[in-house]
């Protein structure tokens, strides 16, 4: 019997219930240890740091920034203040159109941090699940599956999204849709494999000799194993879905009507700002370069978790 028979078999449990309460005990124990790990990274703190630090700004946003994003700024003559540098009545100066940047830029963290949260999420769930239904049946169930995910991969992904929006609407969940239909490919093929390796264990011979049935034998058994790879993939897709908003939104695909940081770069090309506002430009650039930075730096960090042979001695 391997080292993980204790740790994920349910084995001489007398019920269902008391099987899903090992699960979670298992579970528990398993992110306490993953998260021992995580923390030694120094990476992984730094950029975990970065995406915190935002989240927490997209939460206050509403409560601390000093205009509305469309509002306009009107100086002393009571003429619109038209691409001011910044001062002390507006931080990061205003736009073309007289607006705050500053508050355009904390207002657009709430769109990027929530395309990037539940992209993530979406994108670990749906290739999580394709790619244990793959591995785990395998036969002709795991030869459609990947003939579907190897024709998804010729599909480009900003031309797809930007036909999307086109016939559904320029909305931020339109976007999430397309992150949600083509960004799980390579977290379904990581997964199956990891399946394929973890499907042939003693201790999943064990459960299926015991009667267990293909539900509880992958979501009890299986899923803990492929858990980390799950959250590993989610982390990166974190920069992803952030980038692929942005990308959108930039090309004049995105919602105007919501503040993020792409469409106030779009703006600011549309406005020919750029090499003469830095103040417009700048700011979400940075923003989208720290955030896409932090998750990537969470992402690598994860991966000791994935791989034991990459942590420090």
């Amino acid at each position: 019997m391997s080292e993980e028979t204790p740790q994920y078999s349910d084995r001489a449990s007398p019920t269902a219930k008391g099987g899903m309460r090992r699960f979670f005990q298992n579970l528990k124990e398993s992110a306490i240890k993953q998260g021992r790990v995580f923390w030694r990274s120094k990476m992984a703190v730094a950029g975990l740091t970065v995406i915190v630090l935002y989240i927490i700004v997209a939460l206050a946003a509403p409560y601390v920034a000093p205009y509305q994003p469309d509002q306009r700024i009107y100086a002393d003559d009571g003429g619109w203040k038209t691409l001011q540098p910044p001062d002390a009545q507006n931080l990061l100066g205003t736009t073309g159109n007289a607006y705050d940047v500053f508050s355009q830029l904390i207002l657009g963290a709430r769109i990027a941090m929530f395309v990037g949260i539940l992209g993530a999420f979406m994108v670990a769930v749906i290739g999580t699940l394709v790619g244990m239904i793959a591995g785990y049946y395998g036969g002709w169930v795991d030869e459609v599956i990947m003939r579907i995910v190897d024709i998804m991969y010729g599909l480009p992904f900003i031309p797809f999204v930007i036909v999307l929006v086109t016939v559904l609407g320029a909305s931020v969940w339109n976007i999430l849709l397309g992150i949600a239909l083509l960004y799980w490919l390579s977290t379904a093929r990581v997964i199956r494999s990891e399946v394929l390796s973890v499907r042939e264990r003693p201790y999943i011979e064990a459960a299926e000799a015991a009667g267990a049935n293909d539900f509880r034998i992958m979501f009890v058994h299986i899923l803990p194993n492929v858990i980390p790879l799950s959250a590993l993939y989610g982390a990166i897709a974190v920069g992803y879905s952030i980038t692929a908003q942005a990308s959108i939104a930039f090309l004049g695909f995105g919602d105007p009507s919501v503040p993020s940081w792409g469409v106030m770069l779009q703006r600011a090309f549309v406005s020919q700002a750029f090499g003469k506002a830095w103040w417009w430009i700048i700011p979400p650039g940075v923003s989208i370069t720290l955030v896409v930075t932090g998750a990537y730096l969470v992402g690598r960090g994860y991966e000791e978790v994935v791989n034991p042979q990459l942590q420090e001695p």
